[in-house]
């Protein structure tokens, strides 16, 4: 599969992304367990997290072809081959940084950026974008992806981040967003993996309209 192609078998797995800002190497693992068993596949361990390189890794060898891991808040090009040494196959970011965006994509990774408006949404798919990430999504709306939906390409995965909670969902995904990226509200550092697994079903739950 290309990298469009492992972005939209993931999400059509589970549409959720779990974002574990914050978790160390040595919670890594039970965490990763946690939201997988619950049945999220896909991970995503944000660069300002303690060693995040390392957690990264140890969730890649431990998931392999099962789960799609890999790094949030990816500002800098550099970074993108360090993710990919360690095993991680996705990369995200807060923005619409079209060199980022260049090499991932370039990197054979899947590449989702940050954005807001049309403007950064098409700098980024022409960049070599395979999804979008709406953020931060507190501030937009389910009229407003609506709207942007009309002009983007029908086959752009749109994953909404920020505020979403398991009973907020609906209004996203009938407007057309593909997913959801789960932060606060699914993961915090220290958070036990039962806890953890606990805020993972219900999302699970909520986004299967159960």
């Amino acid at each position: 599969m290309n990298p469009g192609e492992t972005l939209g078998h993931f999400l059509s797995e589970c549409p959720l992304i779990a974002i574990v800002r914050g978790v160390a190497p040595d919670d890594a693992a039970a965490t990763g367990e946690a939201v997988y068993e619950a049945g999220i596949r896909i991970i995503e361990v944000p660069l300002n997290s303690p060693d995040p390189l390392t957690s990264i890794a140890m969730l890649a060898r431990r998931f392999g072809d099962e789960a799609l891991v890999g790094a949030g808040t990816v500002l800098d090009v550099a970074d993108v081959a360090r993710v990919k040494d360690a095993g991680g196959r996705i990369i995200v970011s807060p923005d619409t940084n079209i060199e980022v965006v260049a090499a991932a994509a370039a990197a054979g990774l899947v590449s989702c950026p940050g954005y807001f408006t049309p403007s950064e949404a098409f700098a980024a798919l022409r960049a070599g974008a395979h999804g979008l990430k709406l953020f931060p999504a507190e501030e937009a709306s389910p009229a407003l992806l609506k709207a942007q939906k009309a002009v983007l390409p029908r086959d752009v995965p749109v994953i909404v981040v920020g505020g979403v909670k398991p009973d907020s969902m609906q209004p996203w995904i009938d407007v057309g967003a593909a997913g959801f990226g789960l932060g606060s509200g699914l993961y915090k550092p220290g958070q036990s993996p039962a806890e953890t697994a606990e805020k993972a079903r219900a999302y699970v739950a909520g986004v299967r309209g159960r």
